[in-house]
């Protein structure tokens, strides 16, 4: 199955999950939960604050996922150089970030809301249990994955990298890693032992872009649906931010799974898109979509905790103690003291962004 016809069925998927539910919306609800008029909603004021976000944050994810692509042009951010490593783990911080303080709040939230039946859902931690079943899932997903790309290296299916100059470089796999032995100290690694490392770049790139995908459309869905002008404001700016900072990690992934120039490509637009998508999508079911509804935040709830678990799985084991754990970091106890500094910065201020989105 290609790239894009994976990321289509996934859209496909979304988009069916989505739109079961606004009929049901409607449904009798408790007072309390009925959605609110005040001075700050007004529908008509908030279409073009909708529009302006669609175009705002779109640009935003496009800045932010290309930033590392172009590196390479850089010398100082070489993938190769420390400062890389550096902004890998200020941008792993803000992903780390984002699926504790943004994400799986907001699922505790919508799973323990009043306005859900009191059997089952205030009866169990939904949220707690489908976030570590994504976890799982995850670990799952990366570890077959891999699994799969290695059995058809060693098949003599030779993955193809891109090149400096943007072409493609085919490189011959050494299926048999192990003859790279220690006392071998004057030579470098084997091929294979760098292709697997490669593959395993690609393979996270996959699934963290999976991961956010679902993420950014819901959180563009409730951006899309919400009428109160008061709150997008500062919900626009805070998205933007969000956005760029999400982008640059998954940018950052990607520039190290060096995919081809095509492949590149659909994973930088889906990336970009789907919160865009997301905000249209919301406005097109503005008039039957509730959040307060039970089923909406059944729905929603659920997405962001299984998103929740992807995205702190990917931070935690795939970005930071992949690097952590590495031999660039374990020879360098300096160069570790600075990649933790830029966790907690790139943590700590997507944690701050949690007050308005």
């Amino acid at each position: 199955m290609s790239m894009a016809s994976l990321y289509v069925r996934l859209f496909s998927i979304l988009l069916l999950i989505i739109c079961i539910f606004p009929p049901q919306a409607l449904s009798v609800v408790p007072e309390e939960c009925q959605t609110k008029t005040d001075g700050c909603t007004n529908k008509e004021k908030a279409l073009p604050l909708k529009v302006i976000a669609i175009f705002s944050i779109l640009i935003a994810s496009v800045i932010g996922v290309c930033s590392p692509l172009f590196t390479r042009s850089i010398p100082a951010l070489n993938p190769d150089r420390n400062l890389f490593v550096i902004v890998k783990c200020f941008a792993a911080g803000i992903i780390l970030a984002t699926g504790f303080m943004h994400v799986l709040p907001d699922s505790f939230n919508m799973l323990s809301s009043r306005c859900l039946k009191e059997n089952p859902w205030h009866k169990f931690p939904f949220t707690g249990f489908v976030a570590m079943l994504s976890a799982i899932v995850t670990l799952m997903v990366d570890s077959m994955a891999t699994s799969i790309y290695t059995k058809k290296c060693n098949n003599g299916v030779i993955p193809e990298v891109a090149s400096p100059v943007g072409g493609v470089q085919q490189e011959m796999v050494v299926v048999n890693v192990g003859q790279f032995h220690g006392h071998h100290h004057g030579l470098k690694p084997a091929t294979g032992t760098v292709d697997q490392q490669l593959l395993r770049y690609r393979v996270v790139a996959m699934v963290l872009e999976l991961g956010i995908v679902v993420h950014s459309v819901v959180i563009g869905l409730s951006l899309g649906a919400s009428n109160n002008t008061c709150s997008i404001k500062g919900l626009v700016a805070a998205l933007c931010f969000h956005q760029m900072f999400e982008g640059m990690g998954l940018g950052g992934c990607i520039l190290q799974a060096e995919y081809k120039t095509m492949k590149k490509f659909i994973l930088v637009f889906f990336f970009s898109v789907t919160t865009p998508f997301g905000i249209a999508l919301g406005i097109a079911l503005a008039n039957t979509y509730k959040e307060n509804s039970p089923t909406a935040l059944i729905t929603v709830g659920l997405l962001n905790a299984s998103s929740a678990g992807l995205l702190i799985y990917m931070a935690l084991v795939d970005l930071l103690a992949a690097d952590f754990m590495g031999s660039k970091l374990q020879a360098s106890v300096k160069l570790q003291i600075k990649s933790y500094v830029a966790v907690l910065l790139g943590a700590g201020g997507m944690s701050v962004m949690a007050k308005w989105a």
